[in-house]
Parts: structure tokens; sequence; C-alpha cells
């Protein structure tokens, strides 16, 4: 199954060259944010309305190491939560968001 990341290019270029990625969520709420490919587009609308900085991390969560938990978010639905790294050999695509 395929997932996504929404991540400011800056941000990105801090990890490209890494083995893991870590979004600040990780650090202040304990996973990083993903979505499925239908939520994108409302996460995206939602949170970044108006950024052209944006990246979206194509991951594949056969090759996740972290733990991938989908959970009830107040009022927007069911989303995948990473409780933990992201390993960037699970990123499978990187494209303009």
């Amino acid at each position: 199954m395929l997932l996504y990341h929404i991540v400011a290019a800056s941000d990105w270029q801090v990890y490209a060259v890494q083995d893991f990625y870590e979004a600040p969520s990780l650090h202040t709420e304990g996973f990083i944010h993903l979505s499925t490919a239908a939520q994108v587009p409302g996460t995206l609308q939602r949170f970044f309305a108006g950024r052209t900085d944006l990246l979206l991390l194509h991951i594949d969560t056969d090759k996740l190491n972290a733990e991938l938990k989908f959970e009830a978010v107040a009022d927007h639905g069911v989303f995948p939560h990473l409780y933990g790294r992201l390993n960037t050999d699970a990123i499978v695509a990187v494209e303009p968001a």
C-alpha cells in the first residue's frame, strides 16, 4: 500500500541524504502524519493552502520499520500515523505537492 507525507522542500533537503526522516510532529505529537491518496487533497487544502514549496513523499508501507496505526481524527475520519522515524528506503517517489 502507498501512503503519502507532505513536507516543505527545504525540510526534505536536510533528510534526503539520510537513512531516516523525522517530521517535527514526531517530537511534538509522537508520530508522523501520513495520508491516503484520497486524503492528500483535503490535507493540502486544510493545512497547506497557498504554499508552493511542498513535496509529496510516496511511502511503501511494506518497507516501513516503525509502527503504522490508522487512527480516528476528530471530525476528519481515520488517518495513518507513523510512530517513529520514516526510513527513507520506504520512500519510493518524491514529487511536487
